[in-house]
């Protein structure tokens, strides 16, 4: 059994924070794939369904990011898993906004959610970071992470929420870079197609005859010249 666990803070206010882009990919996987609803346990929001062939669990704590970790520490005893068995969407600075890594364990880098998982179930679980980009300046960071994304950001983000989706029973497979290479394969754009040999010859510089040099005179040969000459003495 899989457990997917978004990370976000709960209530409409927070809905389109950057912070909150757990939220919405695990949403994302539960709608496309016909999880069941949501009924509330664990301290949070816990639906049901199925990917790649395997039971599968989406929860997205209710208790504000810094205390994520009580959550998803209940549903991991209660179901008897490992903490292989978790999958962690949520939110980074480090990456250039719409880039998508997966690994497994590592440390928090600042982020309280998966601090707050650390402590509850250890750090061997398996993560989706989703890149949010850095906005330049540590002063401005807070506001960045707890602000909206903006309407430019929808060029990427839908996208790849809608990926994420799609490519989602690539989490069954317990080799990370399953599901990381097809999101980005997915959302590579297409490869223009090399040319064929007519299309080349069409597109080569044709010569045209004003282009070419005038021709030079045949050089005249000296001995028709002392011909002439020879004729025309009379001594």
């Amino acid at each position: 059994m899989l457990l997917l666990v978004g990370l976000g803070n709960p209530g409409g206010k927070y809905a389109r924070h950057r912070h909150n882009v757990g939220f919405m990919a695990v949403d994302a996987i539960g709608d496309a794939n016909g999880f069941g609803p949501a009924r509330t346990k664990f301290q949070g929001e816990l639906r049901d369904g199925s990917l790649g062939g395997e039971k599968a669990l989406i929860l997205k704590p209710q208790t504000y990011m810094n205390d994520s970790g009580r959550s998803v520490g209940e549903a991991l005893r209660f179901y008897k898993l490992d903490p292989a068995d978790v999958i962690v969407f949520y939110d980074e600075l480090d990456l250039a906004p719409g880039k998508l890594r997966m690994k497994t364990g590592g440390g928090a880098a600042g982020h309280n959610g998966i601090r707050s998982i650390d402590s509850h179930i250890g750090n061997d679980f398996r993560r989706v970071r989703i890149g949010i980009g850095h906005p330049g300046d540590k002063s401005r960071v807070t506001n960045h992470v707890l602000g909206d994304f903006a309407k430019a950001d929808q060029n990427w983000l839908e996208p790849l929420l809608d990926t994420i989706a799609s490519e989602a029973s690539y989490l069954a497979d317990p080799d990370n870079n399953r599901f990381q290479t097809a999101v980005a394969q997915k959302l590579a754009p297409p490869r223009k197609p090399a040319p064929t040999t007519k299309e080349k010859l069409a597109a080569a510089p044709q010569a045209t005859t004003a282009d070419e040099p005038p021709a030079k005179p045949a050089p005249k040969n000296p001995f028709s010249a002392l011909g002439d000459l020879l004729k025309g003495d009379k001594s």
